[in-house]
């Protein structure tokens, strides 16, 4: 039995690696950290969560519930271990980033099929079964090895964290315990402004410095944008986006009306840490925390992780790949995660899922699999390869690029009924499909 080569051991390729071990094939997983840094990660620890601790919603009637119970059918791992590792969230998932990842880790490092490698790769035999997940932020040397094979120049765009701050340092004297329209735990620590305190915020976030980047062909992904960004797009746009104060509100003061409000989501198992939801930046460092100190309730904030940026690479995917993750012109080579164009955690990890699934059809000598458009996970993958795309973009998981069904009208302009449907035809699909 030939053995897989795996290149970079974050969510995709850790997913891929456990899910080939686990069918009894060999797998040399390579990881170039620590040897070779990324500026983003903080630790060796493999499938490191970056950026936000969150990964969405649960409900089925979300675009990343659906995928999460998608990849718990399909026999995904990491899936299983982020639950294992939730932190309160509402009615999202949210994890101990740090007793995740070491728990990826261990199972990695103990899996005899698995023989973990630290060493960066800069070019790979086309002829061997390889899966490349190197991440949105592969090294400029492997960059440079998937440009010449591909025929291809990879697209960039920046990706933003946002800052954390210590739980203790919050001065709850202003600061409260609320979830929106009282759903749920009240598990978000939220920071009310009235109209003054959000027009000195909102003058410090406009004329705040900023790092500048190095790359002027990078875009931002509308997805992920720094609130900056966002701010420069009018006085009132956070006020609508992720510091919309409705459906909030402090018991100790019911009858409070607020002009905005900052959430912080918990970001630890032991809840000692928290971050600014939304609060992705690209400021320097002094001006974070300038802005930070703004906000009523973190005037005394102790900043534990500032924002930062980061240059992200994605192939072209709609003219590399199949819609099963295998490269067109090479049958051993298959692409997985944010490199393929998906963009977010549980999206790395669903195709890392598929990339091994089909590898180990592949080398099993059976037909690859093309999930139908009614899967999340399908319609992810038929998205990122379809051959028309005039200015293909990263794109998460959501409910437009499944394929739409026939609904009775009343239930059509209801988001919960219809989002209830689709998301039935999609397990009853995928039941199907796993079936024949």
């Amino acid at each position: 039995m030939k053995k897989i080569i795996v290149i970079g051991a974050g969510l995709a390729g850790s997913e891929a690696s456990l899910y080939l071990a686990n069918k009894g094939f060999q797998v040399d997983l390579y990881e170039m950290r620590p040897s070779v840094e990324t500026g983003a990660h903080k630790t060796s620890d493999l499938a490191e969560f970056v950026c936000s601790n969150s990964l969405g919603g649960t409900s089925l009637t979300s675009a990343t519930g659906l995928l999460k119970e998608e990849m718990k059918r399909l026999g995904g791992s990491l899936i299983n271990i982020a639950f294992k590792n939730a932190v309160p969230s509402g009615n999202s998932l949210s994890i101990d980033r740090f007793g995740f990842s070491n728990e990826v880790t261990k199972l990695i490092e103990e899996n005899k099929n698995i023989n973990l490698i630290r060493k960066e790769i800069t070019e790979i035999d086309t002829n061997l079964p390889t899966i490349i997940a190197t991440g949105p932020l592969t090294s400029p040397k492997m960059c440079e090895y998937i440009k010449k094979i591909t025929n291809e120049e990879n697209f960039h765009f920046f990706d933003a964290i946002a800052p954390i701050v210590e739980k203790e340092s919050i001065n709850f004297e202003k600061a409260f315990y609320a979830s929106r329209w009282q759903k749920g735990d009240a598990d978000f620590i939220n920071c009310p402004m009235n109209k003054e305190e959000y027009d000195n915020f909102y003058n410090i976030l406009t004329t705040a410095e900023k790092i500048e980047l190095k790359s002027f062909e990078a875009k931002y992904f509308e997805g992920c944008l720094p609130v900056e960004v966002l701010a420069s797009r009018g006085i009132d746009t956070l006020r609508f986006g992720p510091m919309k104060p409705v459906g909030l509100r402090d018991e100790r003061k019911p009858d409070e009306k607020f002009h905005a409000v900052v959430q912080l989501r918990q970001d630890d198992k032991m809840g000692n840490l928290y971050n600014l939801v939304g609060f992705q930046t690209n400021l320097k460092w002094g001006e974070q925390k300038r802005l930070i100190e703004s906000i009523p309730g973190l005037e005394n904030a102790k900043i534990v992780r500032y924002g930062v940026m980061h240059a992200n690479s994605f192939i072209n995917s709609p003219k590399i790949l199949n819609a099963t993750l295998q490269t067109k012109e090479y049958e051993n080579v298959f692409f997985a995660g944010q490199i393929t164009g998906v963009e977010g955690y549980n999206e790395s990890i669903a195709t890392g899922l598929l990339a091994g699934i089909n590898m180990a059809r592949y080398l099993n000598n059976k037909e690859l699999i093309e999930l139908p458009d009614t899967t999340m996970l399908g319609a992810l993958t038929q998205y990122i390869t379809f051959k028309e795309h005039k200015h293909f973009q990263p794109v998460n998981s959501n409910w437009g690029i499944v394929r739409e069904i026939e609904l009775d009208r009343k239930i059509k302009k209801n988001k919960e009924l219809k989002n209830t449907h689709l998301a039935n035809r999609a397990l009853d699909d995928l039941k199907k499909f796993q079936e024949s």
